[in-house]
């Protein structure tokens, strides 16, 4: 039987690339890690997440909303309130995400002893 190999051309061959492109970088799987809880307000967001700017943490969540991952909803009234949470597009990640989280804590996170 010949093996048939396939040959990628181009990083966006891979579909796991296509991935990364939504929740990839620094903050993006950490906002989706800490909504998958429950929704949060901007501020309680902001205070979970040391060192993240308020402008990077903005832009964060554009980016994740325009890519239907998160939902925004803003309440008419004063101060205004804003709350994200994750979209059925995002809440289908969970499995992904725990798979990652088991994954680190065996491999990375935890002494590995040979």
């Amino acid at each position: 039987m010949k093996k048939i190999e396939k040959r990628y051309f181009a990083a966006c061959d891979c579909p796991i690339t296509a991935a990364m492109d939504i929740i990839g970088g620094k903050w993006k799987h950490i906002i989706i890690w800490i909504l998958m809880d429950e929704p949060k307000r901007f501020g309680e967001l902001h205070k979970t997440i040391p060192g993240i700017a308020l402008k990077v943490l903005s832009r964060q969540l554009k980016e994740l909303e325009a890519d239907g991952i998160i939902i925004r909803e803003a309440f008419p009234q004063v101060p205004p309130k804003v709350v994200y949470s994750l979209s059925e597009k995002g809440r289908s990640l969970n499995d992904v995400m725990q798979s990652l989280a088991s994954w680190s804590r065996a491999n990375i996170m935890e002494p590995v002893i040979n």
